[in-house]
């Protein structure tokens, strides 16, 4: 990705507003909480903590003892939702044979982004702990930056990013950045596409898989397509592709399906790990 901002003459604060940007976003989230609800009461999770504090915890839905088990970073812009919001992702992948844990973490202002990192480092430690195998991570907006972030310091054995967000300078002038905080030097320490690129000769995996909606703003398909091209001219084994005719809230559907293309894909990886 390059290390160049956007030109100027883009609007960040209409390229990063995702609520605003999809104005029927509310019956979309009303989606997810009601399905949330029905995934929940047929498949009752085990719930884990991770560390001491109210959210340090997460949601594990099993297909059995011997399962893989992928990892789900929820977006919200790391000041937003919760766990609970995402259990409809777990049918699907049960249908494969694959476990679902689903972290919460604190959230901006109440804590630094660099904080939520580091909480994000320790479900997905505990995660390797409880099966003796880094996992598959995979996150949606904020949650694909967490995703990559694992990846990069070898914590996950693949990483599958929708919607991901890898530099984080063009933040900086927009509204959201009113809870986030962010200056130019922490977005820049805070931003995958400057950390240490995975490789083989270091510990944990290798794969990158960059997913945007095809209807996402032009700054969100930059983003996916950079950081799939940077890191793909650095040895990772990357893909970009952007599902045509969904949004950035939409570009989740395709998790509910046990038959999409995403779904398959991440069961495959974790298996194949």
């Amino acid at each position: 990705m390059s290390d160049k901002p956007p030109k100027s003459d883009v609007d960040l604060e209409a390229e990063y507003n995702n609520r605003a940007a999809v104005p029927d976003h509310p019956l979309v989230m009303a989606r997810w909480r009601a399905d949330a609800e029905a995934a929940r009461a047929a498949h009752p999770p085990t719930t884990l903590p991770y560390g001491s504090g109210e959210r340090e915890a997460m949601d594990l839905f099993e297909a059995g003892p011997d399962a893989p088990v992928v990892v789900f970073m929820h977006g919200g812009y790391w000041q937003a939702l919760d766990k609970s919001w995402f259990s409809w992702v777990a049918p699907a992948l049960l249908k494969h044979g694959v476990s679902l844990a689903v972290p919460s973490y604190d959230l901006c202002p109440n804590v630094r982004l660099g904080r939520i990192v580091s909480q994000t480092r320790d479900a997905v430690e505990l995660i390797r702990a409880r099966t003796s195998r880094r996992p598959v991570v995979f996150g949606h907006s904020a949650g694909g930056h967490l995703a990559a972030c694992m990846l990069s310091e070898g914590r996950a054995s693949a990483a599958v990013a929708i919607s991901g967000l890898f530099d984080l300078a063009p933040l900086i002038p927009t509204s959201l950045n009113d809870a986030l905080r962010l200056d130019a030097r922490e977005a820049a320490a805070l931003s995958p596409v400057h950390w240490p690129v995975p490789n083989g000769s270091t510990p944990g995996g290798t794969v990158l898989d960059c997913v945007v909606g095809a209807d996402e703003t032009r700054e969100f398909v930059r983003q996916s397509r950079d950081m799939a091209n940077f890191w793909g001219g650095k040895g990772v084994e990357t893909r970009f592709e952007a599902l045509p005719g969904l949004n950035h809230f939409t570009v989740l559907d395709p998790l509910a399906d046990p038959d999409s293309a995403l779904v398959k894909r991440i069961a495959e990886l974790a298996r194949a790990f």
